[in-house]
């Protein structure tokens, strides 16, 4: 095949085409449960609360010719802990690696210096495809997402990094969702097939399991609580002797606080706290791996883990 035979086949429209993505934004408007929308599963875990995101989560979406990896990241802010500082260098390292960016923007919130600050930043990361995206939509008149598309244009054009293409898009009601899957899709460069076409994501279980049981706590924890706990699964592994009709998954899981006065907080008064937080993510832990499960929940100390590097790194960070 001579050279110009070849570049036209890897033009063609019917190539296969592949690569990754990376949502970015502020804390809290919406990356996760876009992620979610995209891939119509729930692997990347959601919450009302601010710097819920703690991992680089990746999933995997599939078209009739071609596979998108999106990277939900941490929120990126002004960090006021050690931990903080290496969930800002996480979004970075994520940002310079893929080949597609997609900027979140709440619809019912004004574009502001903290949008601005990331537009910039990521724009450092070189020439990549840049998506706009203007996130919860319900919650915003149309003359509203219609502004918020606006600033969003000048915004790219400002930082000298203007957008490929903006769609507005409400995850929760699934407006314009397949809008936006289509658009990243036709931006795609060509390139192989990464992953099997039944794999959502390739994070260890262990790994959901953990964010599941986080996400729990972050629903029935008060506001400044969630902040300090961190979850890491000890254990977890089929009960022997059980049927294969049957299976039954062990899990003993710790939850960490910062302070001793908080554990009785999430332990609640006679185990009803730490109780409700068991039941909300053994259903969702079930509803992910299809399987039975026996959750194990306990809570510990680790004084002022957010702060401390050392500590950091045994929790996994």
């Amino acid at each position: 095949m001579t050279e110009p035979e070849a570049a036209k086949e890897e033009e063609s429209p019917t190539a296969f085409r592949s690569g990754f993505a990376c949502i970015i934004g502020r804390p809290n408007v919406g990356k996760s449960t876009l992620t979610n929308a995209l891939l119509g599963s729930h692997v990347a875990i959601t919450s009302d609360k601010p710097q819920t995101t703690r991992h680089a989560i990746r999933g995997v979406l599939n078209g009739p010719s071609a596979q998108l990896v999106v990277v939900d990241t941490p929120g990126y802010h002004k960090p006021r802990t050690v931990l903080g500082r290496r969930l800002n260098d996480l979004v970075r390292a994520t940002w310079s690696e893929v080949e597609m960016l997609i900027m979140c923007v709440p619809a019912n919130q004004k574009i502001g210096p903290g949008d601005e600050f990331i537009a910039k930043q990521s724009a450092a990361a070189g020439r990549k495809t840049r998506i706009g995206v203007v996130t919860k939509t319900d919650l915003a008149s149309p003359d509203q997402v219609a502004e918020q598309l606006v600033g969003l244009d000048q915004l790219g054009e400002k930082v000298g990094k203007p957008f490929d293409d903006l769609v507005p898009v409400s995850a929760a009601d699934g407006a314009n969702v397949q809008t936006l899957t289509d658009v990243l899709f036709s931006h795609l460069p060509p390139g192989p097939k990464m992953y099997p076409d039944d794999v959502i994501t390739d994070e260890p279980d262990a790994t959901l399991v953990g964010e599941l049981i986080r996400e729990a706590a972050l629903q029935h924890m008060n506001d400044e609580l969630p902040h300090s706990i961190a979850v890491v699964v000890e254990e977890m592994e089929l009960r022997p002797g059980r049927p294969e009709s049957d299976p039954l998954l062990d899990v003993v899981a710790f939850l960490f606080v910062e302070r001793d006065s908080q554990k009785p907080i999430v332990i609640g008064k006679r185990g009803a706290g730490i109780r409700d937080i068991g039941t909300a993510a053994r259903a969702r832990i079930e509803a992910l791996l299809g399987t039975k499960v026996f959750l194990d929940l306990k809570v510990k100390l680790a004084k002022d883990w957010q702060k401390d590097p050392k500590q950091l790194r045994r929790l996994g960070f």
